[in-house]
């Protein structure tokens, strides 16, 4: 069997009479399995993960899209997730049987169809077109509010789709990368300065971890902060060593750590060194977990 998975990122993340249509047209789709879903309301983000054969899930993934355009408004979004349009983010990973080569043709498909619908697209990551755009944040840069100005500028020119803004869906972008670990770390504090300097000193672009992403967010409901992570390379930026690290930032500040949240789905391969840290299991293998074996 081929194999590839979808992680769209949606920008809604509370209101449930957008959200469920979305995720049923996913959940209906023939041949693909919806292996999870999450919407955050502090984020206002709907994220979704699925596999299935390439056709299958192309079909789902255009459903969705119907789904979102029809129902988000981005005239009207406010959240704390940087985001540039309606279905903001689509990436493909290939897991089994699936050519890194045949998943960009996949992205590429998918950007075109999405083009046709009048939405503007960009490529990133490994279906990038241009070296600038390779990296989400730079092709997220300025986000929503900046993408009519940059749309007229040559160098904003979309890779897909009308060079026009659309104002009501903005702009979608499509790539194939690496499995993201999406990982959050709760402070118990309220002080956002706290949480954004902690960020800014993991994050890439701070100077820290090379895999890294982070920003700082303010969860008013829970009366917490927030530090957002995504890890790119898992392999080369363990998670244990980003957490500890924001456990040690926090400490200066005389703030603790008040739980952490996994956001979606994540391989087992990305937790063995975890494991072998805290437990100190130095010669663990994932082929140890009774489950494992069995499947």
């Amino acid at each position: 069997m081929r194999l590839i998975e979808c992680v769209p990122n949606i920008s809604e993340g509370r209101d449930q009479m957008v959200i469920r249509p979305i995720v049923m047209a996913v959940a209906a789709t023939a041949d693909v399995n919806l292996l999870d879903w999450s919407a955050d309301p502090d984020h206002n983000r709907l994220v979704l993960t699925y596999v299935g054969e390439p056709e299958a899930v192309m079909t789902a993934t255009q459903k969705l899209c119907r789904e979102a355009f029809a129902r988000i408004d981005m005239q009207k979004h406010k959240g704390a997730h940087p985001r540039l349009g309606a279905v903001d983010v689509i990436p493909f990973v290939p897991l089994r049987g699936v050519s890194n080569e045949e998943a960009v043709a996949l992205a590429r498909q998918l950007g075109e169809w999405i083009g046709e619908q009048g939405v503007p697209v960009y490529y990133y990551e490994d279906a990038a077109t241009r070296p600038e755009r390779r990296l989400l944040p730079d092709v997220r840069r300025g986000e929503y509010e900046a993408l009519a100005a940059r749309m007229e500028t040559p160098a904003g020119a979309p890779d897909a789709g009308p060079a026009v803004f659309n104002a009501r869906s903005g702009a979608s972008i499509i790539g194939v990368r690496f499995p993201l670990i999406a990982f959050n770390v709760n402070l118990a504090t309220s002080d956002l300065a706290i949480a954004k300097r902690i960020a800014e000193g993991i994050r890439n672009s701070g100077g820290g971890y090379r895999n890294v992403r982070a920003m700082g967010v303010d969860l008013k409901d829970k009366g917490q902060v927030q530090v957002s992570i995504d890890i790119t390379q898992y392999e080369k930026t363990p998670i244990h060593r980003v957490f500890e690290t924001v456990k040690a930032e926090a400490a200066r500040y005389g703030v603790e750590v008040a739980g952490s949240e996994l956001v979606g789905l994540a391989p087992m391969a990305a937790f063995e060194e975890t494991i072998r840290y805290y437990l100190r299991l130095h010669d663990f293998s994932a082929n140890q977990i009774i489950e494992n074996r069995l499947l």
